[in-house]
C-alpha cells in the first residue's frame, strides 16, 4: 500500500470558523472546523496555520508562496481511497513532505489498517514510513484486498 499521494498544483478551497491574517509575520491562522479541499484530497482539523515564504507577496493578495502548513486538534486526511487520522501534522511544501503525529496515527485503505505514532509521507511519490509508539507498528490486512492474477 502506497502512502497518501498529494498534489500541490490544484486550486485549494478552505473553510473555517475564523481566519486571522498576519502579513508582517507571513502567516494565516484558521481556527474552528477547518476544512481544506484540493482535488480528491480533504483535510479537516481544529486549527491550521499557513506559513508563507518571506518576500513571496502579501497573503491577502493571494500571491504568497506557501512554505509550510501546520494542523492541530483532531486531524483527518482523506486522499482517494486512503484515510489518515492524527493529533497534529505538518506539510512542508518545499520538501514535499507530510508528517502526522499523535498518540495513535492511523492510516487506512478499506479494511487494511496501519497504526503507529508518526507517519512520514513523501507527497510527490506517495512513499510512506510509519513509526511505532515505542513498541511496534501494528498492521491489520484484509486478505480480500489482495489483487488476484
Amino acid at each position: 500500500m502506497k502512502g497518501l499521494q498529494l498534489s500541490n498544483d490544484e486550486p485549494i478551497q478552505i473553510e473555517s470558523d475564523k481566519l486571522e491574517i498576519k502579513d508582517p509575520e507571513s502567516k494565516a491562522i484558521f481556527t474552528g472546523n477547518v476544512k481544506v479541499v484540493q482535488g480528491t484530497t480533504t483535510l479537516q482539523a481544529g486549527s491550521m496555520v499557513v506559513y508563507y515564504k518571506k518576500g513571496g507577496g502579501a497573503i491577502s493578495s493571494g500571491n504568497a508562496d506557501i512554505d509550510r502548513i501546520e494542523v492541530d486538534k483532531k486531524v483527518f486526511l482523506q486522499s482517494g481511497t486512503q484515510q489518515a487520522t492524527a493529533d497534529s501534522g505538518e506539510f512542508n511544501m518545499t520538501a514535499q513532505t507530510l508528517v502526522l503525529k499523535g498518540k495513535q496515527v492511523v492510516l487506512s485503505e478499506g479494511k487494511n489498517v496501519f497504526t503507529g505514532c508518526q507517519l512520514n509521507v513523501q507527497m510527490d511519490t506517495g512513499e510512506a514510513q510509519l513509526e511505532a509508539c515505542g513498541g511496534r507498528v501494528q498492521i491489520q490486512l484484509d486478505p480480500k484486498s489482495q489483487k488476484t492474477n
